[in-house]
């Protein structure tokens, strides 16, 4: 009897051990073969799906959207312009793994680096973009790490800027995630991840996208492919339906068809179960607020949009708007002081908070100040 049990016992095991850790509604399961994976909305960073995803991983060229990151800073900021030619170094040169080739001295435009860097995943392509940004590789990557520490991302450390096997070269699925909604924020590299089929050199280099999903998932945006002996199979997927906007992170895959296997079934998962709602501001949050002592009666009001918040579909809870205003709002008040707040719920729980100012001053009445009013209105007359 024992013996035909064993058999069951291991496939409950197995089974078991494919589901996350946590998901962010009770009773929502999704099964993967990544031991590292995040779901997050891209614009909130609210987290809907985890498993292991503070546990630290080697991610390969996943790594080359930190680098991406960063080069897309110096397009917007003028440092880099697409249309820049920059010149191979000998270090660039030198890279092993997937490249273009790049021969020491050859030039090429930043629009085409970044274009081999994206679809391609070529690592010298990444290491002469770095190079140009901060004058060496080394330099670059202490650029990059700085980046991720003030991100947040505390579970990252790189030790290059392409993602090629290097001891405590490390991050999570978590991290992955955040430099992932980052990196989206600039939207000019949807231009490169969109790209499935392209040429360099004249026509002369033929390149295909490492992301799979371009050819077979409704909504995928990008995002960044990678694979070494250490990270496995790993991926960050980009995706968006019906203004939601997610990102799918696997780290470890045994395969590429576990990798995209995965990372469609937690965009599914997110775009079944959950959507965005846009958040209305009472009249009130940039209305008049009563001042107590004060030369005159009232403040006027200032709250910024409250945007969205992404909710599970069909949720039995209903959204819920409180607007708190300070009913003993004493003078003197000045202009970006807090004099209220807008909290929106879902049942019991908080959603988000939008805060609301004073979008003036206000003087204090005092002796000096009314009889000063009086003298200048008396001269007036």
């Amino acid at each position: 009897m024992l013996k035909k049990l064993i058999p069951v016992l291991l496939c409950m095991i197995l089974a078991f051990s494919c589901f996350p850790v946590n998901a962010a509604e009770k009773g929502l399961k999704i099964k993967l073969a990544a031991p590292c994976a995040v779901l997050m909305e891209a614009g909130t960073g609210k987290i809907l799906v985890e498993k292991n995803a503070h546990q630290k991983h080697a991610c390969a060229s996943v790594t080359k959207v930190m680098t991406l990151l960063l080069t897309m800073e110096a397009v917007d900021s003028g440092k880099l312009k697409l249309t820049d030619t920059l010149t191979t170094s000998a270090h660039a040169a030198s890279m092993g793994g997937s490249d273009i080739w790049l021969e020491e001295g050859e030039e090429m435009t930043v629009d085409d680096l970044i274009k081999a860097t994206t679809v391609a995943s070529a690592n010298d392509a990444a290491v002469v973009l770095a190079e140009a940004i901060c004058g060496s590789e080394e330099a670059f990557v202490d650029r990059m790490n700085k980046k991720a520490k003030s991100l947040g991302m505390n579970d990252t450390l790189f030790k290059n800027c392409n993602g090629l096997d290097e001891k405590d070269h490390l991050t999570s699925a978590y991290d992955v995630a955040v430099m992932s909604a980052e990196l989206i924020k600039h939207k000019k590299i949807f231009k490169y991840t969109s790209i499935w089929l392209d040429n360099l050199r004249g026509g002369k280099t033929q390149i295909v996208n490492t992301n799979k999903l371009l050819k077979t998932y409704n909504g995928i945006t990008g995002l960044k492919t990678g694979t070494t002996n250490d990270a496995g199979c790993c991926m960050s997927a980009t995706a968006e339906r019906d203004g939601l906007s997610l990102i799918a992170v696997v780290l470890g895959c045994k395969t590429g068809t576990e990798r995209f296997a995965d990372s469609a079934a937690l965009l599914d998962f997110g775009f079944t179960n959950y959507e965005v709602k846009t958040l209305e501001l009472p009249e009130e949050a940039n209305g008049d607020v009563v001042v107590n002592g004060g030369m005159v009666e009232s403040v006027k009001a200032e709250c910024p949009p409250a945007g969205y918040v992404v909710i599970p579909k069909l949720g039995d809870a209903k959204l819920i708007r409180e607007c708190k205003l300070k009913n003993d709002l004493q003078a003197p008040v000045k202009i970006g002081d807090t004099i209220g707040e807008v909290c929106y719920y879902s049942g019991k729980e908080l959603l988000k908070t939008c805060t609301i100012k004073a979008a003036e001053n206000v003087e204090k009445m005092t002796f000096s100040s009314v009889l000063g009013l009086v003298l200048d209105s008396l001269f007036r007359v």
